[in-house]
């Protein structure tokens, strides 16, 4: 009888539908009012996977989300948990990963009356504008059914973050009128129907692209979630268009494929006739598809699921709109059909640019292991030599300089081996997503961290070395933010000024994990390999110099600049 009342419970029903699902992790922060949910969903069979905040647990979600192509599901408590976990939830919602977030939560009708209740919030209506669905459960016999709307709403269409609010009540509530053989719970069926474009919008694009003389194919991180690799590699090796990825679409078309473009980027989008986005956004990252950086006669392609980005910031010649794998299906026979193949010409242009770029590039990094002023490319090169030797370790990088070095430096040759910030840029998601990467794939995971970005979820080493993963996670410690050299006022620590020797290591050490300490580029490729081959927790504080780093790193234009000098001038003279 005891069962039987457990097994009625909004808590059992919750774990049985995910389960049912084939959903088994959990990522969350447990309390009030989630706590022996979470206990039993371990009983239950689940992995429950406990963080020390809230933002880093939804973060882990959402990368789970991209890289099983399932929601990932997350577990906050209410109000200040709920809050915390809210920005992760709005950011995957814009990275369009699957997710599910799941806040416990105050009954309704104290909330409505504003009664005050502990950590009471109308958490549901909050949820709204940030997700791509907001769902209430105010009765345990309607889990089965809102588990299977939000896990079809998360993973269909444009895929996003889904908020479900379950009340305490519902969640112990015990519903004596459902039926004790299936509970109310179901698997979905075809939670992601395939979709495919009309003919006549094949032929169009077809068109489109017979006449280019110097097309150009942008592959975005929605072409890695898709799973369409294969079709691209084939795309590309059948019609020679050169292609550019977006950074979380690297490994998608290996780096170092003859076709690609990225080391001339900018030769690329200025030059390019037709533009192809697959699986990508004409967003700020790629200047809104505006001239100068693109060709103002171009025209544009698009592979989208979502018409609503269809002449969002450019007109869209050729919208084709459905999954990518199902458009891919019918574009890439019909240009096989009329042997379309890129002009010779605009692949020369490309391969010499990107030599003489290439070719700079060594340099710096040659440079890089010899400058007395330890730096990134010395601090990074080791890492791009590990990977080229195992392809299939997962990457995950934030920071500004270390970012966008990394990205530049770091050849990926497998898809969805590579996460970082995203459409947002937002800093604080590498932790999270790493300890994703870990557990969702089984691969040894590298978290390449500037000291700025490695502050906003740090604890989470705790969290690393508690569940015993194999992540290596490398802090880029300049000493600030950007760099370490930022102070204004003489007697003041400057607003970018971080510590340039702070012992990140020493955190790994704490609980139990391994640490290394290095400041130089033989040191780094000497600990490097034996840190991420031991399988272990592990963190290696690279000390550059405080002066390596430059303003908001590449994108230092969406940065306005004031002009301080006069004054800095004024209170230079004022010491002297």
């Amino acid at each position: 009888m005891e069962n039987n009342t457990l097994d009625k419970t909004g808590a059992n029903l919750l774990i049985k539908a995910l389960q049912t699902n084939g959903i088994n992790n959990l990522y969350g922060i447990v309390g009030i009012p989630i706590t022996d949910l979470a206990r039993l969903a371990e009983l239950r069979g689940m992995k429950y996977y406990g963080f020390r905040r809230e933002d880093s647990a939804v973060n882990a979600a959402a990368a789970a989300g991209f890289l099983t192509k399932k929601p990932g599901v997350a577990l906050t408590v209410s109000a200040p948990g709920f809050l915390n976990g809210l920005t992760a939830l709005a950011q995957a919602n814009k990275n369009c990963f699957p997710l599910i977030m799941i806040s416990g939560s105050s009954e309704r009708h104290i909330i409505d009356l504003v009664q005050g209740d502990y950590e009471g919030m109308d958490q549901y209506n909050i949820a709204k504008p940030f997700c791509k669905k907001a769902y209430r459960v105010d009765r345990p016999q309607d889990i089965g059914l809102a588990v299977a709307r939000a896990i079809r709403t998360a993973v269909s269409g444009r895929p996003g973050g889904v908020y479900l609010d379950l009340p305490a009540d519902t969640i112990s509530a015990i519903d004596q009128e459902l039926d004790q053989k299936d509970l109310g719970i179901y698997k979905l069926v075809d939670p992601a129907p395939s979709q495919a474009p009309s003919d006549q919008a094949i032929d169009r694009a077809v068109s489109i692209i017979k006449k280019s003389k110097r097309p150009l194919l942008i592959i975005g991180k929605g072409a890695a979630y898709d799973r369409c690799e294969s079709q691209l590699r084939d795309l590309v090796s059948k019609t020679d268009i050169p292609f550019l990825p977006m950074s979380m679409a690297k490994g998608v078309i290996a780096d170092n494929d003859k076709h690609s473009a990225a080391a001339a980027r900018s030769l690329s989008l200025n030059n390019a006739d037709v533009v192809i986005l697959v699986g990508a956004r004409l967003n700020w990252m790629l200047s809104y598809g505006n001239a100068p950086q693109f060709n103002p006669d171009a025209k544009f392609i698009q592979l989208d699921i979502d018409a609503s980005q269809f002449d969002s910031s450019q007109k869209i010649d050729a919208p084709l709109q459905g999954d990518l794998t199902s458009i891919l299906k019918k574009l890439i026979p019909a240009l096989t059909k009329i042997k379309y193949k890129t002009d010779s010409t605009w692949l020369n242009a490309i391969a010499a640019d990107t030599a003489k770029n290439d070719a700079k590039f060594a340099k710096r990094i040659a440079a890089g292991q010899t400058n007395p002023k330890f730096g990134y490319y010395g601090a990074i090169e080791p890492i791009n030599e590990y990977f080229q030797k195992h392809p299939d370790t997962y990457l995950v990088s934030e920071g500004a300089n270390t970012l966008d070095i990394g990205r530049d430096m770091i050849g990926m040759q497998l898809a969805r081996h590579r996460l970082d910030t995203g459409t947002w840029g937002v800093m604080g998601v590498g932790l999270g997503y790493a300890i994703a990467s870990a557990i969702e794939t089984g691969k040894n995971v590298v978290a390449l961290e500037g000291d700025s970005a490695f502050g906003f979820d740090g604890m989470e080493i705790e969290t690393i070395c508690r569940y015993k993963l194999p992540i290596t996670v490398v802090v880029i410690n300049n000493g600030g933010i950007y760099n370490g050299i930022g102070n204004v006022v003489p007697d003041q620590l400057g607003p970018t000024t971080l510590d340039p020797t702070g012992r990140y290591d020493l955190l790994a050490k704490a609980f139990g994990g391994d640490n290394y300490f290095v400041t130089n580029y033989q040191e780094m490729k000497d600990t490097f390999f034996k840190a991420v081959e031991s399988d272990r927790p592990n963190i290696i504080d690279v000390q550059i110099d405080p002066s390596m780093g430059k303003e908001s790193g590449h994108i230092g234009n969406l940065n306005p600049v004031l002009n301080l000098k006069p004054l800095e001038d004024k209170v230079k003279k004022n010491e002297e």
